[in-house]
């Protein structure tokens, strides 16, 4: 491959002829901008102090050109791709986070629940300076989360820091670990809690598996059910869809878009509901970012569940990895999803229906909090500012109320369903006014 990029940036500088008369199309058109592309790769060739092998040139460009793409294309060089094929397919050699990138700055997403990140009081938006002492701003996504891996006993080394507050030093160690996707009890004798804080293939068995277990501990007196997506980073696109449909009986659960107008494809509901038409809370915040946006959003559009908690983090981004063959990959984001009703995640994040803080925290400005929208070459979103939930079902419940306890935006994840949790009392709350109202008695 590099001999063939080689070939056409060599032709292009020693026949620039050719390449002009390509270019007379229109002033900086794809050859005359190849043309300058083949002379700065020339002149580094020959001048630079330091003789430089032309496949690292073509390799630095390549993903020069995905960096300044979004925050998630890059390229994967041929160590880190065959590492990532033979790595064990769960997350026994990861520390439990998931990250993105831009500005120059590591960011987590979210830390999975149990996680040797978790247990250490990692929260979403925190900012990672360094990994081993090896400072983090140059590095790419890819290179961040292959220093992020290490044998189980091994330990990692980071520097980060916690909102506003000052660096911390941080030591890790990495452990035999897998995620639980699914943790399922009772809340205030009546009502099923159910935490989703990821989706894998086993996820949409397991939320099964724990729907009839509630069943059977609270029978014909359960009145409603909270869905925890608090710090869900995301995951499986698929188990997504299906976590979605389990609840919702008809209509669309999601809007995939590509480049071309010819590439939207709409996904729609099978007929059936996990929860019987029970009513439904979703909890969300910084932390519920991707795949968790999806399963939220289609909920908030069709009317089946009252989003509570704060913003989400507002990316929607689909990247496809793509082998070079004997050079590695790159992982190139080719669509994004929408809710059904068309609102726009990416950039966005989605709003909820009764906005409630987390009250444990420390005050926290709300703009020191990092979204999607802050990295840099973020995919923008043009479209108008959407109310939340479906606009032509009439207003939605943000209308009605909205309770703010603190300034906190971002919750850690092991206060998740604490005796502390006020987002889950109020999810409590609102489910038994529901249960008034609706007629539904209560135990």
């Amino acid at each position: 491959m590099f001999k063939l990029v080689a070939a056409i940036l060599f032709s292009v500088v020693l026949v620039p002829g050719a390449a002009s008369a390509q270019a007379k199309s229109g002033k900086g058109g794809g050859y005359e901008q190849l043309n300058l592309f083949g002379e700065a790769f020339e002149r580094i060739r020959q001048d630079a102090v330091e003789p430089v092998a032309e496949g690292k040139l073509i390799r630095a460009a390549i993903a020069g050109m995905l960096s300044g793409l979004d925050a998630r294309s890059a390229y994967i060089s041929e160590g880190e791709f065959q590492a990532s094929q033979t790595a064990v397919n769960d997350d026994g050699s990861t520390l439990g986070l998931v990250l993105t990138i831009g500005n120059g700055q590591l960011q987590v997403i979210s830390p999975q629940d149990g996680s040797p990140a978790a247990r250490a009081g990692i929260r979403p938006g925190d900012v990672i300076f360094t990994i081993d002492k090896e400072p983090a701003y140059d590095m790419t996504l890819s290179e961040a989360e292959q220093r992020l891996r290490g044998p189980i006993g091994s330990e990692t080394q980071l520097t980060l820091r916690h909102g506003i507050e000052k660096p911390i030093d941080l030591t890790l160690k990495h452990e035999a670990y897998k995620l639980q996707t699914v943790i399922a009890h009772v809340e205030a004798g009546n009502i099923g809690y159910l935490r989703i804080a990821g989706f894998d293939r086993g996820t949409q068995a397991a939320l099964a598996a724990a729907m009839q277990d509630l069943r059977q501990k609270i029978g014909g007196k359960l009145i409603g059910l909270i869905l925890d997506l608090r710090n869900n980073p995301g995951g499986a696109f698929d188990t997504a869809v299906a976590v979605a449909d389990a609840f919702i009986d008809k209509g669309d659960i999601v809007v995939v878009k590509g480049r071309k107008p010819t590439s939207v494809k709409r996904i729609s509901a099978t007929q059936g509901d996990l929860a019987d038409g029970l009513p439904l809370v979703a909890l969300v915040n910084g932390g519920t970012a991707r795949e968790a946006e999806l399963v939220a959003g289609a909920l908030q559009d069709d009317r089946r569940a009252v989003l509570l908690g704060t913003q989400t983090f507002g990316e929607s981004s689909i990247e496809s990895v793509i082998p070079l063959p004997g050079n590695g990959a790159i992982r190139l984001t080719t669509a994004r999803f929408m809710t059904p009703t068309g609102r726009q995640i990416q950039g966005k994040g989605l709003q909820p229906d009764l906005a409630v803080m987390p009250l444990k925290l420390e005050r926290m400005v709300q703009g020191d909090r990092r979204r999607e929208a802050d990295l840099r070459g973020a995919l923008k979103n043009t479209d108008p500012i959407a109310p939340s939930g479906n606009p032509a079902a009439g207003p939605s419940v943000s209308t009605i109320a909205t309770l703010t306890v603190s300034e906190a935006p971002s919750v850690a994840t092991s206060d998740i369903g604490s005796a502390g949790d006020e987002q889950l009392s109020q999810a409590v709350d609102v489910l038994h006014g529901l249960a008034l109202v609706s007629g539904r008695a209560i135990q």
